[in-house]
């Protein structure tokens, strides 16, 4: 016979324990175990492990962790009991993935086991081997219900910069998006992880996408504000018209607007062919004409006077709109600008930190 069933009491069994164990085994034992002809003991024993492992979740949904399993004896020195790997690694990891009945939200990479090495020649060492399991999470499902919706939500907030900035339309869209960002965060913030020594990545993603609607927002109001209220500004001062209306709404491909002429000149407004009295006209009816002639004068000055006044209230509304606007473009294509860039970082970071 090569090998016969034996009970395990009538063995002696080392006391070979996990040193992560976070809890009881509830596993079912084994009452028997193998003894073969050249002596070797075989015990079939499964453990149920619910053990500890120092999570790195920087790069979550897409982080790799490194957990460990250490085998070793509770009593014994290494004189006494010295503990090896049973298989090569390649086997173990393959025989792992083999027998994986579950689908769940890691998937195992490999499994590599190491003894742990001690020079110390007396033997008083507890001997020790550490197997160390890599498994990735499926990042799927988190890319799905997090990722995505925040990039849809931040590109809607891009493009409601094409609604009219001079209505209060679209500051209340915006203050609806951020309410709905709000409240999706709130729902998935149960799918975020609590543990770990640093903020995962994607924290600083949600924190970046909530702080560049806000910013939006309050664009959004500085710009209602600023064409609402530009008739009751005072003239734009001459450094702003040059570098807003001159050389930034070039860069924007907004120039400045061409002056409109109303065609109220003064100078032709108040010229006026007196013709003499004719002939024949009393003294009283001449005076009459005269006083006429005068008043007629003076109200044209007056039209005139308040048609100037208008016309440079007018043309300095109409100045502070197109700075307003010029600002709208401006912001709107730093905004662009700032969201590619902060997006393309943090997914190069992503892949870096995946890689390592």
């Amino acid at each position: 016979m090569d090998n016969i069933s034996l009970p395990k009491e009538k063995f002696w069994l080392p006391d070979i324990v996990i040193n992560e164990f976070m809890e009881e085994n509830k596993a079912p034992s084994v009452p028997y175990l193998h003894l073969h002809s050249d002596g070797r003991v075989h015990e079939a024993l499964p453990v149920r492990v619910v053990s500890s492992c120092n999570l790195d979740i920087y790069s979550f949904p897409f982080d790799i962790q490194n957990c460990s399993l250490t085998f070793n004896s509770y009593m014994y020195y290494a004189m006494e009991i010295k503990i090896f790997p049973g298989r090569d690694q390649e086997i173990i990891t393959e025989l792992s993935k083999n027998v994986m009945t579950t689908r769940g939200e890691w998937e195992l990479l490999d499994i590599s086991a190491h003894k742990l090495v001690n020079n110390d020649e007396s033997g008083l060492y507890i001997d020790m081997v550490a197997f160390y399991i890599r498994v990735r999470r499926r990042s799927t499902m988190y890319v799905v219900t997090l990722l995505l919706p925040s990039c849809f939500l931040i590109t809607v907030d891009l493009f409601s910069f094409l609604l009219p900035p001079q209505r209060t339309d679209r500051a209340s869209f915006k203050m609806t998006l951020i309410l709905g960002y709000t409240v999706f965060l709130l729902i998935m913030n149960d799918l975020l992880p609590i543990t770990g020594n640093t903020i995962p990545l994607i924290n600083v993603f949600f924190s970046l996408c909530l702080v560049l609607m806000v910013t939006s927002l309050l664009e959004t109001i500085f710009i209602t504000n600023l064409l609402s209220n530009s008739s009751d500004f005072s003239p734009v001062p001459q450094w702003i018209r040059t570098l807003f209306l001159n050389f930034l709404g070039c860069l924007v491909c907004m120039p400045q607007r061409k002056r409109r002429s109303n065609g109220s000149d003064p100078e032709k407004t108040n010229n006026c062919d007196v013709k003499p009295p004719t002939m024949g006209v009393s003294v009283v009816e001449d005076k009459a004409l005269q006083e006429l002639i005068s008043l007629s004068h003076v109200l044209q000055a007056i039209r005139s006077e308040v048609e100037q006044q208008q016309q440079k209230g007018n043309q300095s509304s109409g100045e502070w709109m197109q700075v307003g606007f010029i600002i709208d473009r401006l912001l709107f294509g730093l905004y662009i600008v700032f969201i590619s860039v902060s997006f393309i970082t943090i997914i190069i970071v992503w892949v870096n930190s995946s890689n390592q």
